[in-house]
């Protein structure tokens, strides 16, 4: 089977492509360091022809609220008639757990966008709502620093291992449309802001994390389901002590 990863040069789109072609699968890893823009059009019709299945793994280059709109959208309406005129069959996105409940965000605003694209195009789809990546929790400490202190919410969140979040893309791409959004999140969960006090002494960083109710997460004031998943999502196995020991392995 044929199978499209856009933005599979990407952290987790590089492990959705290896886990693919492992299990006997051509793959594209299509990005535009290999000539395939979603926003201009260049290149998507070639790399979509003969495919079977598209997973959208593709990011916004800039944060910038007007930006990120402007990517899922121009991207989303941009795939999708090319996907149609390809006759792909399937189409799996990655987004983020809370979306919904993060609209005040302009990098959410976008994304809603995104998916509002995917359940109108009529091609059979399945949505992967994700947790935050363990990799990403230095990047949501630097959101928080102020000087020499980090300020966080005590909101819960229950972090996953990229390698978790590739594993489970790449089991609902080659799994049925489900037409339907699923959820993926670590093993375990946590208070974000003793998670990240918890992450930055582990890695010998000097700043202290202040608890603050009313922090924001990118521009969002949280509640406390705001980033965790509801009933039954698919758990991935990797602690957050096994990851970071993995880390410095590799490191």
């Amino acid at each position: 089977m044929k199978i499209v990863v856009v933005g599979g040069s990407g952290l987790i789109g590089t492990k959705v492509v290896a886990l693919l072609r492992e299990r006997g699968h051509e793959v594209i890893a299509a990005s535009p360091k290999s000539g395939v823009n979603t926003v201009t059009g260049e290149g998507l019709a070639d790399a979509l022809s003969g495919a079977q299945v598209v997973v959208d793994l593709a990011n916004s280059p800039s944060f910038e609220d007007k930006a990120v709109l402007d990517f899922f959208e121009t991207s989303g309406r941009n795939l999708f008639a090319a996907e149609a005129a390809a006759g792909v069959a399937y189409h799996v996105a990655l987004s983020v757990v809370g979306t919904n409940r993060l609209s005040g965000s302009g990098y959410f605003r976008g994304k809603i966008a995104q998916e509002t694209l995917i359940r109108a195009s009529g091609i059979p789809y399945t949505i992967v709502h994700s947790t935050q990546f363990l990799e990403f929790l230095g990047g949501i400490a630097q959101s928080g620093t102020e000087g020499d202190t980090v300020r966080l919410s005590h909101a819960s969140v229950q972090p996953i291992a990229s390698d978790d979040v590739a594993l489970a893309v790449a089991d609902y791409t080659l799994g049925a449309p489900l037409n339907a959004t699923v959820e993926i999140a670590g093993p375990e969960r946590w208070p974000l802001s003793e998670l990240i006090q918890r992450y930055l002494t582990l890695t010998h960083d000097p700043r202290k994390v202040v608890t603050d109710p009313h922090a924001r997460y990118f521009g969002v004031e949280l509640k406390d389901d705001t980033l965790v998943p509801g009933d039954n999502p698919r758990l991935g196995s990797i602690t957050f002590d096994e990851w970071l020991s993995g880390s410095r392995a590799a490191a």
